[in-house]
């Protein structure tokens, strides 16, 4: 659903104050694009092998730049090169298996990256990196991990940028938590 949809749409009611508070999980991911081809990563998930942007979840105590930069090299053996804010996208996902109800709120970053290191070896559940055409990502849409894999290129596509400046990150992050409560 696009911004402009949201706008017009019904807010829901706000849920009663005994529920447990909601919490998105929070994930970043890397947008990388080389000579007209973008950079994926094929992984083995409980619903078999599916395409994803390289992504995951920020670690505590890390800025999302960090996370992205961590989570590329993790998964693609690069070392990734933030170059703009692609913007916030969220989707929510059933597992298959459970039926847990999942919501991600993914902050996706864009840039250019290093050839692989030889030396480093994939994340676990990573079978291999790939560059792919976006009409060959589109053709196969069943095969990607989220939908927020193809959205995200073609926000990229669309020209979609937005400098690494529109993100702030508080010094408390990266302080312990006794440090970071006001005396």
């Amino acid at each position: 659903m696009k911004t402009a949809d949201i706008m017009h749409a019904q807010a829901p009611s706000a849920p009663p104050a005994h529920q447990q508070r909601w919490k998105p999980n929070v994930t970043v991911a890397a947008v990388i694009e080389r000579n007209g081809r973008f950079l994926l990563v094929e992984e083995q998930t409980s619903d078999g092998l599916l395409l994803n942007n390289p992504a995951g979840h920020l670690d505590p105590g890390e800025s999302p730049v960090q996370g992205v930069i961590r989570e590329t090299l993790e998964e693609t053996a690069c070392q990734f090169t933030p170059e703009g804010f692609l913007g916030m996208y969220m989707s929510r996902f059933r597992r298959t298996r459970t039926g847990e109800d999942t919501t991600y709120l993914r902050l996706t970053f864009f840039g250019s990256v290093s050839e692989a290191d030889p030396a480093l070896a994939l994340d676990e559940g990573i079978v291999r990196t790939v560059w792919m055409s976006i009409d060959e990502v589109r053709a196969c849409p069943e095969r990607m991990r989220s939908p927020l894999v193809l959205e995200c290129l073609e926000s990229y596509l669309a020209g979609v940028r937005h400098p690494l400046s529109i993100l702030t990150v508080h010094d408390s992050v990266f302080a312990s938590p006794a440090a970071a409560r006001p005396a």
